[in-house]
């Protein structure tokens, strides 16, 4: 197995997860350990989870952690959506991580497919 700094979707998911903490500083106060507690860790769990699953034994272990951090990018999302339906976010904040999120949802995907594939 690649080490994980080697992987262009954990380059990416580390990336993203240094955004939405950017992001999540500029939240109101009283969200602190609300909804920005709860966003960074959706978003830290993706790289977290892809890194975790690189040191597992097995392309099945792998690709359950895989599996695993593929659930984040899509709550990180919902996540910046509430906040920007709160009012927090203005869309040129939000749209970019969106699709930072989309683009990263897909290669996780494609990544666990081929480490299913006993290819990873």
């Amino acid at each position: 197995m690649q080490p994980y700094k080697q992987l262009r979707v954990w380059q990416r998911a580390h990336a993203l997860t240094l955004a939405v903490y950017r992001l999540a500083a500029t939240l109101p106060a009283d969200e602190r350990f609300g909804l920005c507690s709860q966003l960074r860790r959706a978003a830290v769990s993706v790289p977290t989870n892809i890194v975790e699953g690189t040191k597992r034994q097995t392309n099945a272990d792998y690709a359950r952690f895989l599996n695993i951090a593929e659930g984040s990018p899509a709550e990180t999302e919902y996540l910046l959506l509430l906040a920007s339906d709160l009012g927090y976010l203005t869309p040129q904040d939000h749209q970019p991580i969106a699709a930072e999120i989309d683009e990263l949802a897909r290669m996780l995907h494609a990544l666990r497919a081929k480490v299913e594939q006993g290819d990873g």
